[in-house]
Formats: structure tokens, sequence, C-alpha cells
């Protein structure tokens, strides 16, 4: 008798466990590859006023990766099921935080980047934005001492604010 339950115990489990899936993804990505295979990002030229050269390059690169490392997309320079371009807008310092001496104790680098993402496979899901971040930095330091980390922080931040509102949808 304890045999016999014990055996119909164990194939109640595997029934239960068989019959079960779990599906997740750790990217966040939620793309039908069935439709969609291929996204082509352009590179995105700096129009801002103030020039920081490594900034397109480095803009498009990260935009680029973050697509490349959580999708299985083939990334392309143009075209595509779905497409990504624009420019960086603005590079702009602004002083902050006025110290007891009259001058500023901190001073702000923000960057706009206007997107225009198009899915060719879904046109309702396509759209027009501007991307901005910033960071905040000692007023007494270069901006060319800290400006490279700076970037780098805030091109992350941008890159996947795109990447969610394109193919995360969050």
């Amino acid at each position: 008798m304890t045999r016999s339950l014990h055996i119909l115990f164990a194939l109640s489990a595997f029934a239960l466990l068989a019959g079960c899936t779990i599906s997740y993804r750790m990217n966040g990505a939620s793309i039908d590859y069935s439709k969609t295979k291929t996204i082509g990002i352009s590179d995105f030229p700096n129009r801002a006023v103030l020039v920081y050269p490594p900034l397109s390059n480095d803009f498009s690169e990260a935009l680029r990766d973050i697509f490349a490392r959580q999708t299985r997309l083939s990334i392309l320079p143009k075209g595509g099921d779905m497409e990504l371009e624009g420019e960086i807008t603005g590079y702009e310092l602004t002083p902050m935080a006025v110290a007891a001496d009259s001058y500023a104790a901190e001073t702000k680098l923000t960057i706009a980047i206007h997107v225009r993402f198009t899915n060719n496979k879904v046109p309702d899901e396509s759209f027009e934005k501007t991307y901005t971040a910033y960071q905040t930095f000692d007023a007494r330091k270069q901006l060319t001492d800290v400006q490279e980390e700076l970037c780098k922080t805030m091109i992350t931040e941008i890159t996947e604010n795109i990447f969610n509102e394109t193919v995360a949808k969050w």
C-alpha cells in the first residue's frame, strides 16, 4: 500500500511539473522574432551648438551594443524591420547651486538626443521623441576632466530608455 502511494505521488508530481512551463526573458524585450528580424540603427550626428567630438560615435555604438546584447535582432546600418535614427541636439553646461562667494558650486551637463523610431512591422508603435539626461559635477573641476565619465553615464541612461520604449515596452 505504501509503495503504491509513493508511486502515485511521484506520477502526480511528474504530471504536474510536465504540464507547467515558465517563460521569462532576462532582457525584458518583447519582440516577435517570427516577424521582426532586423533593426537599422543609423549614426547619430552631433548637431548641438557645443560639440564633444566622441559623443556621436560613442552614442551610436552604445545604442547598437544594447540591441546586440539584449535581442536576437540583426543590426543593420539602415533599413530593417525596425529603424532608429536621429541626432544629438543638445550638449549644454548650466551653472547650478550658487556658493557663498556668488560663484557656481556645481555645474550641470545635459545631453539631448532626438530619436525617430519606425516599426515597419507594427507602424502604430512608431514614434519621435527627444531623450535627455544630465549629470552634475563640482564647478571647481574642469569639464575636460569629468566629461568622458559623465557622458558614459548619460549615454547608458538614454540608450536604456530608448531600448525600453522601443522593444521592452516599459
